[in-house]
């Protein structure tokens, strides 16, 4: 059985699945071979790190009910949140590690929250063995934010929200973006918003999407009159 190749799978992942998808950002086209995708994943699905799927999120043979996002929802997301060399960016759920290497190729720091020990450890062992270092891994919940670091330049929610927190919105800088998959079954949208002001905030929704939850959401009010 040939090995496999990795370099042209990554080739034909970026021009096959992320460039179609409006992904026309040169520096994170390129950013995704200096990442090493298949470094991220759980070695049982390996030989599926460039495929157009979610990959679940196995580790030592216990499925934490979690999975990586598309290559082509992390490319995308990148490209519009457009963080800045001078930023910090707070990340809800580090999961594998791999988004949080892209946006740590990016930024000046980030901040990533990890509510699932497994899945912590999980993602420091990848991001320390990638070599990444202006990442403060915290293990928490971070459903509404994260307050000990705030504010911050960028906010990326990895699990979709019914709605998304005015405690997580206040936590932007004005001008910070916040990406987040916003809605519930069937429909979900992928959202930027970005705090223009003290007290308002423009929402940009760019596609529809779905995402699974994120553990401990805030859900609608059920209140009716």
């Amino acid at each position: 059985m040939q090995p496999m190749d990795f370099e042209k799978a990554r080739f034909n992942m970026v021009e096959q699945q992320v460039r179609p998808w409006d992904v026309l950002d040169q520096s994170v086209l390129d950013l995704l071979f200096v990442v090493k995708r298949e470094d991220f994943v759980p070695p049982a699905y390996r030989a599926l790190a460039f495929s157009d799927m979610e990959i679940p999120l196995r580790v030592d043979g216990v499925d934490t009910g979690e999975c990586m996002w598309a290559p082509k929802l992390e490319a995308r997301i990148l490209q519009e949140l457009a963080v800045k060399p001078h930023e910090t960016v707070l990340e809800i759920g580090t999961g594998s590690g791999h988004l949080t290497a892209l946006l740590a190729h990016k930024a000046y720091h980030v901040v990533s929250v990890e509510i699932d020990p497994r899945l912590a450890t999980f993602g420091a062992a990848n991001l320390a063995r990638a070599g990444v270092h202006n990442v403060r891994l915290e293990s928490g919940d971070a459903s509404r934010g994260w307050t000990s670091r705030a504010p911050y330049d960028a906010i990326v929610v990895t699990g979709s929200l019914p709605l998304v927190p005015s405690a997580l919105r206040s936590q932007l800088k004005i001008g910070g973006r916040l990406a987040a998959v916003v809605g519930a079954d069937p429909v979900m949208s992928a959202e930027i918003i970005t705090r223009v002001s003290d007290v308002s905030f423009d929402t940009s929704r760019l596609f529809e999407t779905w995402l699974k939850p994120l553990r401990n959401a805030e859900q609608p009010s059920s209140f009716r009159f």
